[in-house]
């Protein structure tokens, strides 16, 4: 896979080959060579492709994973303040706050909370099925973020619905 090293080498060779066009594209035009103009295309490519190295260096696109954590399926964001994930019935509490951390450090960007909108809302929840063909969504945690961090410096307050999950083990 991929790191953002990777890209931070890739992104200094493509920078000097596109220091090596911008050379190129103005001798040609002081030669007035006829390609000069598709050395300009090409140049203004390789800045595109050098710019967007460098951003893929910089910012790093692994997914975090916390220990203990299963997978879990985005069901619902609204890009501001609500995201809904769906995990499975046979979840416990320990792989529950786990997989809340995990998607909470994942989904949670900081541009996302804006002022004025409130605190950001994670809650996870799965399908029962109390009576043949009724399905019900029955929620078993949450994870709230506010703009400000705790005293612990934990920016996230996790709450398990023990009782919604003891209804899944009956």
């Amino acid at each position: 896979m991929l790191t953002p090293d990777n890209f931070l080498q890739a992104t200094q060779w493509i920078g000097i080959t596109t220091l090596t066009f911008a050379g190129l594209t103005g001798l040609s035009f002081l030669l007035k060579w006829g390609i000069r103009f598709r050395l300009v295309g090409v140049t203004a490519f390789s800045l595109v492709l050098t710019v967007g190295c460098f951003g893929l260096s910089v910012v790093p696109f692994a997914p975090t994973v916390v220990p203990g954590s299963i997978n879990y399926t985005l069901v619902f964001d609204n890009g501001a303040n609500l995201i809904t994930i769906k995990v499975p019935s046979d979840i416990t509490e320990s792989e529950l706050e786990a997989t809340l951390r995990q998607a909470a450090i994942n989904l949670v960007a900081p541009g996302r909370l804006s002022p004025g909108r409130g605190q950001l809302l994670l809650r996870a929840r799965t399908v029962i099925h109390p009576e043949p063909g009724i399905s019900k969504p029955l929620y078993l945690g949450r994870v709230m973020q506010s703009p400000s961090r705790s005293e612990d410096g934990d920016p996230f307050a996790i709450e398990i619905y023990r009782d919604n999950l003891a209804q899944l083990s009956s």
